[in-house]
C-alpha cells in the first residue's frame, strides 16, 4: 500500500538534531460560567420584580435570569405554581409556559 516512506538512518539524525524541543504551555479550557445549585428564596414581591418583564416565563427563561440551573428553576416555577403565585398558562410534555396569577 502507499503511504510515506522510511527516512534513512543519517536523514532521521538529521532531523532529530534540527528540531529543538519547545517548552510546553499549559491548555486550559474555557471556563463555564457555574450556575448555583440551591433553590433561590423568593417572597411574592421579589418573584413579580423579577419574572414580572419576562415576555414568557418558561424553566430555561427563568434559569438565564437567576443563573441557576434548569432543574432548581423547574422546582422553584413549581413551588411559586403551589404558593399560588403562578398559574401554567400554556405549553405541553413538560414544557410548561407560566403566567403571573393578577394580584387585583
Amino acid at each position: 500500500m502507499g503511504g510515506v516512506k522510511r527516512k534513512t538512518l543519517s536523514q532521521a539524525d538529521k532531523t532529530q538534531a534540527t528540531t529543538v524541543k519547545k517548552p510546553e504551555k499549559e491548555v486550559r479550557a474555557p471556563q463555564k460560567a457555574k450556575r448555583d445549585i440551591a433553590m433561590p428564596k423568593m417572597d411574592e414581591n421579589q418573584a413579580t420584580k423579577l419574572l414580572g418583564p419576562m415576555k414568557a416565563i418558561t424553566v430555561y427563561n427563568t434559569a438565564k435570569a437567576l443563573n441557576i440551573k434548569a432543574s432548581v428553576a423547574s422546582a422553584l416555577l413549581r413551588t411559586l405554581e403551589s404558593k399560588g403565585i403562578l398559574r401554567k398558562s400554556g405549553g405541553y410534555s413538560g414544557h410548561y409556559v407560566y403566567a403571573l396569577m393578577s394580584s387585583g
